[in-house]
């Protein structure tokens, strides 16, 4: 996306403000929903409110996957890539999180933390913002499109997750299956959920992911659960007491 079309739509209302304030009623009870729409963007329903992460532009990658232009009151975004930070015709006037930092919006605390996008201290790809926050009272820690191993003072920002969404398929940019689960033996969720893999909606031409059976051979005797679908409900209540990896499906 051109750096003046993402101002644009920022300067247009839609930047979150930053606080301190946190609604104990957010982070407590009820459910959350996971949505999978490819690549790294998902849709997170629970405690009142639509929290999209990392809308795409149908190319490369996500060629063949329909744009999810879907309802949301918050939308954040790991980049300003086109794969994980396009929000160019989104609708309505969600609010944006797009900078590293704390911030408090419609009564949930998000923490932004800056990781690099690339393997070369962020000079090639730049920055990456992986976003924390408790919704539906699950803890959840959307790692984007990470390269880096996360150091000690990141892993303190972003809290230990129940849920995490971590990037698998490799490439320059994010991820490969040994440092995906290198990461998880650091955080130590108790839900895992890949993204960032080659799924039948790439263009082969023109993406360089790997497979998600390549993180599931890595994974060995670690339960894995195929859902059959896009979509998950989760409960604080139901939180499994050892790692468990579900596998969404378009």
């Amino acid at each position: 996306m051109r750096r003046r079309q993402f101002f644009h739509y920022v300067q247009g209302g839609a930047i979150a403000s930053l606080g301190v304030a946190w609604s104990a009623q957010a982070q407590s009870g009820g459910s959350l929903g996971v949505q999978w729409f490819g690549h790294t963007c998902f849709l997170f329903t629970g405690s009142g409110q639509r929290i999209l992460s990392n809308p795409f532009q149908p190319r490369g990658c996500t060629k063949n996957l329909p744009a999810p232009k879907v309802a949301s009151n918050i939308v954040m975004i790991s980049s300003r890539l086109l794969d994980e930070g396009f929000v160019e015709g989104l609708p309505g006037r969600p609010k944006l999180l797009f900078e590293p930092g704390s911030y408090n919006v419609n009564g949930i605390k998000f923490q932004g933390v800056r990781t690099n996008h690339d393997r070369v201290g962020g000079y090639r790809f730049g920055t990456n913002v992986a976003w924390a926050w408790t919704q539906g009272g699950i803890k959840i820690l959307q790692l984007g499109g990470i390269a880096a191993p996360i150091t000690l003072e990141q892993r303190i920002l972003m809290g230990k997750p129940d849920l995490l969404i971590i990037p698998v398929g490799g490439s320059e940019k994010a991820y490969t299956p040994e440092e995906a689960k290198a990461a998880i033996n650091f955080l130590e969720p108790r839900i895992v959920i890949p993204s960032h893999y080659l799924t039948k909606g790439a263009d082969p031409k023109a993406c360089d992911l790997k497979p998600l059976e390549a993180f599931l051979e890595i994974m060995a005797g670690t339960t894995i659960r195929r859902v059959g679908g896009s979509s998950i409900s989760l409960s604080p209540s139901s939180l499994p007491a050892s790692l468990v990896i579900n596998v969404l499906s378009l």
